[in-house]
């Protein structure tokens, strides 16, 4: 499958103005199996004060401009046994808006594309961006070809057999999507019947959640959410396991084919972690100091605030530091 790699040099703020610059460039294979892709070498450089792109061959880079928490974090970082020194290289499936995903130029934007933009300049790293499909990810981490996940994972203890996790960064709320027209009474039971298919993101918590709720329906995992939505709105399943925010998000493109189950209550209330490889603890130390730093601060919850369109005061609850 194609390999997206974007690189974001560590910002210098000089006299209000920061310096930076990305280069994407297109790569081929992985380990995941899940099918293939292609994608075009792109190469640009550009500055706060001058970013617009001319043609389809320019881009400029995501500045993040959500104010978040400088809060000191002094490390050596050749003690974090980076796969390459100086530079911090994370695989992510930039799919989900507003979380993660590819603007209009084509680049790395949303609240995890922000935070690592903060991580990588606290730390003074490029920060190189992997974008592969889900399915990679875990076995990518594992082959060591990148340091750290960051997609937003449930840190399962299955999973945690295989990598290590930090912190909590991301809250998440897990929900049942219908067809739109769909008249069935609001319950799990009327939904958890055998002739039934549940469908979810192929690999991910959904996808257990969907198995776990939903026992005696027959449970369908898709390598792409948008796939796993379509089974629902053309008939084909009778509901789907994901975020609210991925919903909304689809229903914002494909107005009038799905809608939330109107449930009592959320099919689950959870939170995502970055994923490091198996003992690497000194680097999930680094992360869980930044990460309690800016949640303390206030910097998550700005990112969150302008990425998801959330008042900051009502950034959902997190685990306490």
């Amino acid at each position: 499958m194609g390999v997206l790699n974007v690189r974001a040099v560590k910002r210098g703020i000089i006299a209000g103005t920061a310096l930076a610059m990305v280069t994407v460039l297109a790569a081929c294979g992985s380990d995941s199996g899940s099918g293939s892709s292609s994608t075009a070498a792109t190469t640009a450089a550009a500055t706060s004060a001058s970013s617009a792109a001319s043609s389809a061959t320019s881009a400029a880079t995501s500045e993040g401009s959500a104010s978040a928490s400088s809060g000191a974090v002094t490390v050596d970082t050749s003690t974090l046994n980076l796969l390459t020194p100086g530079t911090l290289t994370v695989g992510m499936n930039l799919q989900f808006e507003p979380e993660m995903y590819l603007d209009d130029a084509g680049q790395p934007a949303g609240y995890d594309v922000d935070l690592l933009n903060a991580l990588a300049t606290e730390l003074g790293l490029t920060l190189d961006i992997q974008n592969l499909d889900f399915n990679g990810l875990i076995p990518g981490l594992q082959s060591k070809k990148f340091d750290m996940v960051s997609v937003g994972l449930t840190a399962t203890d299955e999973r945690k057999k295989v990598v290590d996790f930090s912190r909590e960064y991301v809250p998440y709320t897990s929900v049942l999507a219908v067809k739109n027209d769909d008249t069935t009474a609001p319950t799990i039971e009327n939904y958890n019947q055998s002739g039934k298919v549940i469908t979810a993101l192929q690999g991910s918590s959904g996808e257990q959640l969907a198995k776990d709720t939903f026992p005696n329906a027959t449970v369908s995992g898709f390598p792409d959410q948008n796939a796993a939505l379509l089974e629902v709105s053309t008939g084909r399943a009778q509901g789907s396991v994901l975020e609210d925010y991925i919903l909304a998000q689809y229903q914002k493109a494909n107005p009038d084919q799905v809608k939330k189950a109107d449930l009592p209550e959320p099919l689950q209330i959870g939170y995502g972690s970055w994923a490091v490889q198996k003992g690497n603890t000194a680097l999930v130390d680094v992360l869980n100091t930044f990460l309690c730093t800016q949640q303390t601060d206030g910097g998550l919850a700005a990112f969150y605030e302008k990425n998801f369109e959330v008042p900051a005061a009502d950034f959902p609850e997190m685990p306490a530091c």
